[in-house]
């Protein structure tokens, strides 16, 4: 890919802050579906819209800035590796375990490639800008990295879940008073757990009862 290395102001199509949510929108990108996986990251192209719609990476300008060919495919494989190291490293963090050391050695890869913020000139003085000194996905995947990477770091690690609904295994931070949550939708997983316990009862209790 040609690097970019303009500097922006202020853009509507570029969100300079990213929440927990985004990153976790991110990780949920790759889910189960009837019992197998379902990657939404079919193509590169898949993967650059889902950045684009959540303004992660500037929209490219010009089509000689946006990958093709084996480009395309070496930056595919980039975005998926990330996030299959940020899912590892949320895996590790919600079960106590430590994590895989390579899958941590690609988060920090990720993290160095952080846009530089400084300031531009404006019309009514001074704004604060950035500037893309390298490839623009690796620094979209930076800034994926870092709101998971802040809540370890101040110490909420301990919210970080994953959905019971073996169907479902999304992450998702759980932001209830007790600190229980134990699925990411209540309406959706939780009940089909609950239904399914229930089915469950059911089918037990009809078993040891006596035959006639």
């Amino acid at each position: 890919m040609t690097p970019l290395s303009t500097v922006h102001g202020g853009s509507r199509d570029h969100t300079h802050e990213l929440s927990l949510e985004d990153t976790f929108d991110f990780l949920n990108t790759i889910e189960l579906e009837n019992g197998f996986l379902d990657d939404h990251f079919v193509s590169f192209g898949d993967a650059a819209e889902w950045l684009l719609a959540r303004g992660v990476v500037h929209r490219w300008r010009a089509t000689a800035n946006r990958p093709t060919g084996g480009a395309a495919d070496a930056a595919l494989a980039r975005i998926r590796s990330v996030r299959a190291a940020l899912r590892e490293v949320s895996d590790a963090v919600v079960h106590g375990r430590p994590a895989d050391p390579a899958a941590l050695a690609e988060v920090n890869r990720a993290l160095q490639a952080r846009e530089r913020i400084e300031l531009v000139a404006a019309t009514d003085g001074v704004s604060v800008g950035h500037s893309h000194v390298g490839d623009p996905i690796d620094d979209a995947l930076a800034r994926l990295a870092e709101p998971l990477v802040g809540e370890i770091q101040a110490g909420n690690a301990d919210r970080i879940r994953i959905c019971d609904n073996d169907t479902c295994r999304w992450i998702f931070y759980d932001e209830s008073r007790a600190g229980r949550r134990r699925w990411c939708d209540m309406a959706s997983c939780g009940n089909r757990a609950k239904a399914a316990r229930h089915r469950a009862r059911v089918k037990a209790a009809t078993a040891t009862q006596p035959s006639n």
